[in-house]
């Protein structure tokens, strides 16, 4: 898996990574075609425990929900390691909890603990030699030598575009396998990180949802022209699944009042899909080879399969 983000990368073209939180959306991410996701930590933190992305959730908790994630999928996954939950010994640390955790890589911002969501006001960056030690100390701690380190910085709004080019040209010296630069500001931002660095950059794009005064969209195209290699929907699924959700229950509320029967199969998927996208068949095919035919016909009936009940 961390072999497979690097020969993505290696490829003569961008690659998207939808923005996963659970079970649901990683595993619809694979079926569509995405050869790689991300974890969200907004999407985490806003889904899994009700939170604000305001640097809330623990170590723990995002390392579990990554761990889930990775096991969910074929997929290499690309996880949000926040801050790496506090100094260059920290991160060390998480480093190897998260390659343990079956994640391909990580990225580790530049923010002050406790950090919050890069489209977010009143953000602050750690000193520059800070996060060269955090990068040194990642790199150093995986034991794979493809597990990815990315290095996110949320410098643009704190020291404006001439500072960030110093840090991402640091922190590719210090050996970040790519650099993630938040809330770019538009085509000037991208142009100057693409060209202060040689390795691979990752821009996050809200597409259908417009980040409050920082980035604006752009087309996959546009973006590959101007030599971005990766690009992250972080957002994307997370605002689906609330619009989703929002109407269906919107519908049952007006259903609730009704006497004839509501069925709108225009806002759900039937049960066929849902069986189909979580694998049930791989887990009645191993029920059907090693329990015993009389627990079988006990469970299906005599001479049925799961399939025919």
């Amino acid at each position: 898996m961390t072999r497979s983000i690097r020969a993505l990368l290696d490829r003569d073209d961008i690659i998207v990574s939808p923005g996963v939180y659970d079970g649901y959306s990683a595993r619809l991410a694979q079926a569509a075609g995405f050869p790689l996701v991300s974890s969200t930590g907004a999407g985490l933190a806003n889904s899994r425990w009700g939170l604000p992305d305001l640097g809330l959730v623990s170590l723990r908790d995002n390392l579990e929900a990554c761990r889930v994630i990775a096991r969910a999928v074929d997929v290499p996954v690309s996880a949000d390691a926040e801050a790496g939950y506090g100094n260059a010994a920290t991160v060390h640390h998480v480093v190897r909890e998260f390659e343990a955790a079956g994640v391909s890589a990580v990225s580790i911002e530049d923010q002050v603990l406790p950090k919050r969501c890069g489209h977010l006001a009143g953000k602050d960056v750690i000193p520059l030699p800070d996060m060269v030690a955090k990068i040194r100390a990642a790199t150093a701690a995986r034991r794979d030598p493809s597990f990815m380190i990315i290095s996110r910085t949320d410098a643009i709004a704190v020291e404006g575009i001439e500072k960030t080019v110093e840090r991402v040209r640091a922190y590719e010296a210090a050996g970040a396998d790519a650099i993630f630069p938040d809330a770019v500001r538009g085509r000037d931002d991208i142009a100057a990180i693409v060209g202060a660095v040689r390795i691979p950059v990752r821009i996050n794009m809200g597409f259908g949802i417009r980040t409050r005064d920082t980035t604006p969209l752009m087309s996959i195209p546009a973006l590959k022209a101007m030599g971005v290699r990766w690009v992250s929907l972080s957002r994307m699924l997370p605002a689906a699944a609330i619009k989703g959700m929002t109407d269906a229950l919107a519908v049952m509320r007006e259903a609730m009042m009704r006497e004839d029967v509501v069925e709108r199969a225009d806002l759900v998927v039937d049960m066929k899909t849902i069986a189909s996208l979580m694998d049930y068949d791989r887990y009645l095919a191993v029920e059907r080879e090693f329990l015993p035919e009389d627990d079988l016909a006990r469970r299906y009936g005599p001479g049925k399969n799961d399939e025919e009940t």
